[in-house]
């Protein structure tokens, strides 16, 4: 969604985003690489506000989504609902030489720029959701996982495995021979 920075101004410009996940690349090769399975259109409240060059866009970004628990393999059901803020300012195409040090400040590290007369607010979005699904989901924190030798669930059932820790470390050299040079 792109939203003309004239119609922007000091009094806040609401505005109601409801897209499917197939509008967003990113999220699109998320679901087809089984990362995650979006279950529902991404939802998106957003204020934009003028703030003398700057444009300050506040939102709130919602999509249900399924996921699989990384220790047991079960896929359960979860929500990314998040709040965010970016600052928009406009490109002054101002270059930094290359070997050039730059200390950023806490307005470059939420702020983003634009060109031309219009914001598209969609990169944003989706790297808000992007950035909200977890790397190792879990379905919950007390999750047992899977028996690493029978496979069992341990949320369901207990198994007769031994208990036992093993270390996997140095298993390949187990068999290793050293034969003495003459």
């Amino acid at each position: 969604m792109k939203v003309a920075v004239d119609r922007i101004q000091s009094k806040p410009l609401a505005m109601h985003i409801e897209e499917p996940v197939e509008k967003f690349t990113v999220l699109e090769g998320m679901q087809k690489d089984q990362v995650c399975r979006f279950t529902g259109p991404i939802t998106c409240d957003l204020t934009a506000t003028r703030d003398y060059d700057n444009i300050q866009v506040n939102g709130r970004v919602s999509v249900p989504l399924s996921l699989s628990c990384s220790r047991c393999l079960v896929d359960y059901d979860s929500h990314v609902d998040t709040n965010f803020m970016v600052i928009f300012r406009k490109d002054s195409e101002k270059l930094v030489a290359d070997g050039d040090e730059v200390e950023l400040g806490e307005l470059d590290l939420l702020s983003s720029t634009y060109q031309g007369d219009e914001i598209d607010l969609m990169p944003e979005i989706e790297e808000q959701v992007a950035m909200e699904i977890p790397l190792k989901p879990l379905c919950s924190e007390s999750c047992k996982g899977l028996c690493h030798q029978c496979g069992i669930d341990l949320n369901l059932s207990q198994c007769s495995c031994s208990n036992e820790t093993t270390s996997f470390a140095f298993s390949a050299l187990k068999d290793f021979k050293v034969s003495k040079i003459k």
